[in-house]
């Protein structure tokens, strides 16, 4: 096995998990709820009298905060992702998550980063879950499907 040197980014990496826990402690501390994506988008489906402003703030927030980090820090600190794949099949896969958020009542950062910390069964059920999906359907395209397109 042979690490990418170029995409290897422990550094931001740590730097966004720190943020990331910072964020969900201070959350459920100051608003006594779980920074899971899906259910605080979830909430504006079904919107709540006075739950509204809070919800949209963040994520806008997080819609804006690629362009904040663009604006902040100099061209070579940005890594941008590279996707090889058109546009169908990111329509397709974020139905599919969706659809999965729904059967598990919540996403990978409500159940990874919150559930796990308060050590709760179903997310860590969850978790184990999502992370073997990702890993057959990862194994599955560069093993099966290129392998057989080669």
């Amino acid at each position: 096995m042979t690490i990418d040197g170029i995409h290897f980014t422990p550094y931001a990496a740590l730097a966004g998990g720190l943020l990331l826990g910072l964020a969900s402690a201070a959350f459920i501390l100051l608003h006594g709820r779980i920074l899971g994506i899906s259910g605080i988008l979830g909430g504006l489906l079904v919107p709540l009298k006075g739950d509204m402003g809070w919800r949209v703030a963040f994520l806008l927030g997080m819609a804006c905060a690629p362009t904040v980090f663009g604006l902040l820090f100099p061209v070579d600190m940005q890594l941008a992702p590279r996707i090889e794949t058109d546009y169908g099949v990111l329509v397709v896969a974020g139905l599919l998550v969706g659809v999965g958020t729904s059967y598990a009542s919540g996403c990978t950062s409500g159940h990874g980063v919150c559930g796990l910390s308060r050590l709760s069964p179903r997310s860590l059920f969850a978790t184990g879950s999502f992370m073997a999906a990702g890993f057959l359907v990862v194994f599955a395209v560069r093993h099966l499907v290129q392998g057989a397109s080669a």
